[in-house]
C-alpha cells in the first residue's frame, strides 16, 4: 500500500484504488505513525501528539479504540502492538513524505557533484509528490504544526535546489517561478540570488540588480540587517558583468546596457538556428552592437558561440554595406598588425 501526507491524507491499495479512512482522531493516529513507518510509536507520545498537554482521562484507551478503528479500515496485521506502543509495518518508501527527504536528498547530493540533469528530474519527482499543504486535513491535532513547518522549509530547499539545477542546464528556462517564489519568500535570499542570475543569465541586467535592491531594502526595513556576504558578492559580479554563461564567453564584453530595439532582437531569437544570418544596414547604426546582444540572449546550445571581428579588415567595395567582407586585411598593408587566432573569440 501507498500512503500519502504531503496533502490530505490519503491511502492506496498496490493498484491506486483509494482507501477511505474515516474519523479525525484515527486519521491523525495514522499520520502520526506514517510519520514514523517501520518504528515503535510510544502510547505517550501518541496520546501527546493527539491531545497535547491537556489529555483526557482514558487517553489510552481512546488510542486503543483509534487503532482498532484503523485496523478494520486497513489490512489489519500492518498496526502491530508492542506492550508499550504500536508500530505500521510498510516501508518507508512506500510513504510520500519519507519518499520525498530521500530523493530531495539524492537530488542535492548530485546538485553538489554538478550532475545537473539527474539532480534536476529526482528534485522534480520528489517535489511532485506534493498534492497540497502537508497534513492539510489534521493540521489542528497537535502533532501537526512542527512537522509541517519542517517539511515546508525542505520542499522550499527543495525547490531552491531544482531552479539552481535546471539554472546550469543548456535550455534553461526563464524566471517567471522564480518571481513567484521570491514574492511568496522575499526575505530568502538564496531564492533572490537564484533569480538574480536567471535575470542576468538572460541578458536581463537592469533587473537583476532591481530584484537585489529590492531585497536589500526589505532586509533593512524588516529585520534591520543587510544582504548576506554572498548575495553582496553576487550583486557586484553581476554589476560588474562578469558572471555570463559558457556559450557567451567568447563575446566581448559591453561596458552599457542595451536598450531598445526589441523588435529586432525578437526576429533573430525567431529564426532559430540559422545556418547564416546576415543583417545589412548603413555604418554606425549599430549592427554589431545589436549581433552581440543577440548572441548574449541565445540559449547555449551544443554548437559554439564565436565573434569574429572584421574591423581588423579594409573597407569593402561600395555596394557591400557594413564591411562584412571583402578588402584586403590592413595587417598585411604598412605596419603589420598583431596576429589573433581564431580560438581567441571561441566560446
Amino acid at each position: 500500500m501507498q500512503f500519502g501526507v504531503l496533502g490530505p491524507l490519503a491511502v492506496w491499495r498496490a493498484g491506486g484504488d483509494p482507501v477511505t479512512v474515516g474519523g479525525p482522531r484515527p486519521r491523525a493516529l495514522l499520520a502520526m505513525l506514517l510519520l514514523d513507518a517501520g518504528r515503535l510509536v510510544s502510547v505517550e507520545r501518541l496520546i501527546d501528539g493527539q491531545y497535547g498537554d491537556r489529555p483526557p482521562s482514558g487517553a489510552a484507551n481512546a488510542v486503543q479504540a483509534q487503532v482498532s478503528r484503523l485496523r478494520r479500515q486497513l489490512p489489519a496485521e500492518l498496526i502491530e502492538f508492542h506492550g508499550t506502543g504500536y508500530r505500521l509495518a510498510v516501508d518507508r518508501d512506500h510513504v510520500d513524505a519519507h519518499r520525498f527527504e530521500r530523493l530531495a536528498r539524492e537530488g542535492r547530493g548530485l546538485l553538489a557533484a554538478g550532475a545537473h540533469a539527474r539532480a534536476a528530474a529526482l528534485l522534480r519527482e520528489a517535489l511532485g509528490l506534493w498534492r497540497g499543504p502537508a497534513f492539510a486535513d489534521v493540521a489542528d491535532a497537535p502533532f501537526a504544526g512542527p512537522q509541517v513547518v519542517r517539511l515546508e522549509e525542505l520542499q522550499l530547499a527543495a525547490t531552491e535546489d531544482l531552479y539552481e539545477a535546471e539554472l546550469s542546464l543548456p535550455d534553461a528556462g526563464p524566471a517567471a517561478g522564480l518571481r513567484e517564489l521570491v514574492a511568496a519568500h522575499p526575505l530568502r535570499e538564496r531564492a533572490r540570488g537564484l533569480l538574480m542570475r536567471a535575470l542576468h543569465a538572460a541578458g536581463r541586467q537592469a533587473e537583476a540588480l532591481a530584484a537585489y535592491e529590492e531585497g536589500r531594502r526589505l532586509l533593512a526595513d524588516t529585520l534591520g540587517a543587510d544582504p548576506s556576504p554572498e548575495l553582496a558578492a553576487l550583486h557586484l559580479e553581476i554589476l560588474r558583468g562578469s558572471r555570463t554563461r559558457s556559450a557567451r564567453a567568447g563575446l566581448p564584453a559591453q561596458l552599457t546596457s542595451f536598450v531598445g530595439r526589441e523588435e529586432e532582437l525578437a526576429r533573430l531569437a525567431a529564426l532559430g538556428p540559422a545556418r547564416l544570418v546576415t543583417i545589412v544596414g548603413p555604418g554606425g547604426t549599430g549592427k554589431t552592437r545589436l549581433v552581440i546582444e543577440a548572441a548574449t540572449r541565445r540559449p547555449p546550445a551544443a554548437d559554439t558561440v564565436a565573434f569574429a571581428d572584421l574591423s581588423l579588415v579594409d573597407a569593402p567595395t561600395s555596394g557591400n554595406p557594413g564591411g562584412a567582407a571583402g578588402g584586403r586585411p590592413r595587417g598585411l598593408s604598412g605596419a603589420r598588425r598583431a596576429h589573433r587566432p581564431p580560438g581567441r573569440w571561441a566560446a
